[in-house]
């Protein structure tokens, strides 16, 4: 007999079709049969060992988080409520060019100091990886061999593999370096990364120029991966930056997915409708684009991010150096408040817009929720935090937000920082944010191209050909929710609550989270790109 069966749940099964009313039944970590209510009149309906009444319950495929921070969360908490109790079943971490693999002895101490604001410094973590395909391994062996709270798939981060090649420098990579990158690119994508991301307003990665970017991107390419770039500039010039992105990846032939494509700063308010153009006209030529966004207004990144790039050439112990150094110290402030620093998208510096979310030193704990007043202020706090300062940046703007989640390549993602005090709330919050707020209460989006945002399109973009639906053969993650009372719980104020109305989550068929309560199942998995390359001159 089989295992279980979900009884009368509504089934929004994630292609985007009408809802069904249904009994799904579950055996060996998969769905075996789906058995519609019109289909069983009059029939015996089906038997399993264990039976879930979800009457008034929607049963959708489990929200894959295409771009989450939790390199090193989901080695350090096993719980993990933070994105299992939203519902999530798959993250894509590696993000925004800087993570922790592939590494040597030397980048890995960079690559800590560089995103401690991300996922602290990692004290408590083992680095006994250096290779993608040891990290990945390590996830799968976590918690004594129990593996991790939810599945997650890894992009190669560009930076890194700059830091790797080239180092801190502001140049051009010589053909050797470039050869190298290649091999680290090739090697991470054999070992089972589902493509590269790029953070082109961070350093080292934003030192690469597009040639440069092109000839990884064919790498990619001809692994059948994606590129996901965070691009070059998110306020003036913004539009200039996602064409760029498109252009590129046509010239490499790569599949493109841009990074919380949002429209921030006032100089791109009311602009979402020409990134849609930009957008559609590529489609329309036979682009492979997707993208991905939060639901909410608010940025999020680290304090150091902020400074111009020359003031970052050198890594994290150059910056200290500059920001203790009255001189250099006050032509950065320059750069920030009067130029407009590349490191914040061009735009001149509002202070007042700058939130200070976590600090790694305790003794600084007072600047979390408060707004900074001044570079002063800001310097001091770089300084005696080491650079660690994460913080949320108040430059949205909601109709933007809007027009873009209705775009029929949008996807859904966190960019969910879970470290420090005051987290951003769509860490905690993401998902119901969407079904609660922006599908009930709003109809931007209805339930069913809601659920399709964030579960099918996805999987189609990871190339995952057994997740992302409702379906006989599918694996069994699944999430079941309230469709009256789904919401986010978090909020600026309480960033950390819990969402409501998400009863039951499976990954593989085992319950994570039951009846509203995380469990001890440890059911996540590293999911892996098959390593099988295409012609390495392919430009489809």
């Amino acid at each position: 007999m089989e295992e279980l069966v979900i009884r009368d749940a509504d089934v929004v099964d994630g292609s985007g079709g009408p809802s069904y009313r249904a009994d799904v039944v579950v055996d060996g970590g998969r769905i075996v049969s789906i058995v519609q209510e019109a289909a069983a009149a009059g029939c015996q309906r089906p038997k399993a060992r264990r039976e879930l009444d979800a009457e008034g319950l929607v049963l959708s495929p489990g929200f894959i988080d295409m771009h989450a921070h939790s390199d090193l969360a989901l080695l350090r908490d096993p719980d993990h409520s933070a994105k299992a109790a939203q519902g999530v079943t798959l993250e894509v971490i590696g993000q925004d060019g800087l993570s922790y693999a592939p590494v040597d002895d030397r980048t890995l101490v960079e690559v800590r100091s560089t995103i401690t604001g991300w996922n602290g410094y990692g004290d408590d973590i083992d680095f006994n990886w250096r290779s993608v395909g040891e990290y990945l391994d390590r996830l799968d062996s976590a918690f004594d061999g129990h593996g991790i709270a939810v599945n997650a798939a890894y992009l190669i981060p560009q930076g890194t593999v700059r830091m790797l090649a080239v180092g801190w420098d502001d140049r051009e990579a010589t053909p050797q370096e470039l050869d190298r990158m290649r091999q680290l690119v090739a090697e991470g994508m054999e070992q089972g990364a589902v493509g590269m991301s790029s953070g082109l307003t961070y350093t080292p990665g934003m030192y690469a120029k597009d040639a440069e970017l092109t000839e990884l991107c064919r790498v990619v390419a001809s692994y059948d991966g994606y590129y996901c770039p965070h691009h070059r500039s998110y306020g003036a010039g913004a539009l200039e930056a996602y064409a760029e992105m498109v252009e590129l990846s046509r010239e490499a032939g790569c599949s493109l997915h841009l990074a919380h494509a949002t429209m921030n700063f006032g100089v791109n308010e009311g602009r979402a409708p020409e990134l849609l153009t930009l957008l559609d006209e590529a489609l329309a030529t036979g682009a492979d684009i997707s993208l991905d966004t939060y639901p909410y207004t608010p940025g999020c990144t680290t304090l150091v991010a902020m400074l111009p790039s020359w003031a970052s050439e050198g890594g994290p112990e150059k910056i200290l150096e500059r920001l203790a150094d009255d001189g250099t110290a006050e032509r950065i402030r320059h750069h920030l408040e009067v130029v407009g620093s590349d490191g914040c998208h061009g735009v001149p510096m509002e202070w007042d817009t700058i939130e200070i979310s976590g600090v790694e030193n305790p003794a600084l704990a007072d600047h979390v929720g408060r707004r900074l007043d001044s570079w002063a202020t800001a310097r001091r706090l770089l300084l005696a935090d080491r650079l660690a300062p994460s913080i949320l940046q108040h430059v949205g703007h909601e109709e933007n937000v809007r027009q873009i989640m209705r775009h029929r390549v949008h996807t859904g993602g966190s960019d969910g920082i879970l470290q420090g005090a005051k987290p951003h709330p769509r860490a905690y919050g993401t998902f119901p944010q969407y079904l609660g707020r922006y599908t009930r209460e709003l109809g931007v989006l209805s339930l069913e191209e809601c659920v399709a945002h964030l579960t099918s399109r996805p999987a189609a973009r990871l190339r995952l050909p057994d997740r992302g639906l409702v379906k006989e053969g599918y694996r069994a993650d699944l999430v079941l929710f309230n469709p009256q009372t789904v919401a986010a719980g978090s909020t600026f104020e309480e960033p950390r609550t819990l969402p409501k109305g998400i009863p039951h989550v499976l990954i593989d068929g085992r319950f994570v989270i039951e009846d509203g309560r995380r469990t001890d199942v440890l059911a996540g998995r590293s999911v892996r790109r098959s390593p099988v390359r295409r012609n390495a001159n392919s430009r489809s």
